[in-house]
């Protein structure tokens, strides 16, 4: 079984691989899919900022490139002292394919939070907008 604990300590480990020349912030996610697979993310920075890829886009964008479109929770941690969330973007990201996942956001020591995301991103809007 996936803890909130194991899925955190996988968000640590790739937070080591983060590209991040210029903010020197780096950051790491874990996404748990419903059928228990596990894909891992780290920010990749770039000079032209806006090609810039933060974590929890990272980790979404490599399960579903391997099929998964069913996410259960998602674990985000920094090297920084406050608990790291998810950025607008990436609330939005997250909205698309799992509306009701757990979002743990960590912080260096290891302590974290948790929230639906429906709490970090109310009135969000999704594909029920689009008729």
């Amino acid at each position: 079984m996936m803890t909130d604990r194991k899925l955190i300590d996988m968000a640590t480990q790739v937070m080591g691989n983060a590209h991040t020349p210029y903010s020197r912030f780096k950051v790491g996610a874990a996404l748990e899919c419903t059928d228990g697979e596990v894909f891992s993310g780290c920010n990749i920075e770039n000079a032209a900022f806006g090609s810039t890829m933060c974590a929890e886009a990272s980790a979404i964008a490599a399960a579903v490139s391997s099929g998964r479109r069913s996410f259960k929770r998602i674990a985000i941690i920094s090297e920084g002292a406050s608990y790291c969330f998810p950025c607008g973007a990436c609330r939005q990201l997250l909205v698309e394919f799992a509306p009701e996942i757990e979002v743990l956001c960590a912080r260096s020591d290891g302590r974290y939070v948790s929230y639906p995301l429906s709490s970090l991103l109310p009135m969000s809007f999704g594909k029920e907008q689009m008729g």
